[in-house]
């Protein structure tokens, strides 16, 4: 059964998030509160047996440009969307997808938007689900003797010991080889029929 999340919700929209992301470029991407957002959204969750076993949070825009970037009119950014390993390949998300697309449509948004790394098979599910690849930039995680190289502190005595950044210039490669641990961040957009 697909409903709206409740604030009852949030330890399982948490358990099922965190599970469903474990074996994704996205591992280490926990959070411990679910997120709220500045403009209006949907947020759904999927429930079987009591458990939530998948979700979807939409954030709309009520004027162009002001969540989304690929979009050409107002949009819908899919911050996440997520199905618990235990209940994968079942269609749950995109029946998630489709749930917050109806919703979309009745408010007047046909486009919507996502991000993703270069996981295959989530790249693969966004592709089969209609959209279509715009941009995308690199995430690049920076650790160990990495730091030294690529970052400074200008507070004496504050010494980074990681960091992650966003690369959208034009030497990816070089950015490849420069750190151990970085992924394509893919923007998808999609207009809702």
């Amino acid at each position: 059964m697909i409903r709206e999340y409740c604030k009852n919700d949030e330890e399982g929209w948490l358990r099922c998030r965190v599970l469903s992301f474990l074996h994704t470029a996205y591992y280490d991407n926990v959070l411990t509160k679910k997120e709220s957002y500045t403009h209006p959204s949907i947020e759904l969750v999927a429930v079987e047996s009591g458990e939530i076993v998948g979700l979807i949070d939409v954030e709309y825009e009520t004027r162009p440009k002001t969540v989304c970037t690929l979009c050409s009119s107002m949009g819908g950014m899919i911050w996440h969307i997520a199905v618990h390993p235990d209940f994968q390949r079942k269609g749950i998300g995109a029946q998630l997808l489709l749930a917050a697309e109806q919703k979309l449509k009745k408010l007047g948004i046909f486009e919507l938007e996502a991000w993703t790394r270069d996981d295959p098979w989530v790249n693969e599910w966004y592709q089969k689900n209609g959209f279509r690849k715009g941009s995308s930039n690199l995430h690049v995680f920076i650790d160990g003797e990495e730091v030294d190289r690529a970052v400074c502190s200008s507070i004496p005595g504050l010494k980074p010991l990681e960091a992650f950044a966003h690369y959208s210039g034009e030497n990816k490669e070089k950015i490849r080889k420069s750190f151990n641990r970085v992924y394509e961040c893919r923007g998808y957009y999609k207009k809702i029929r």
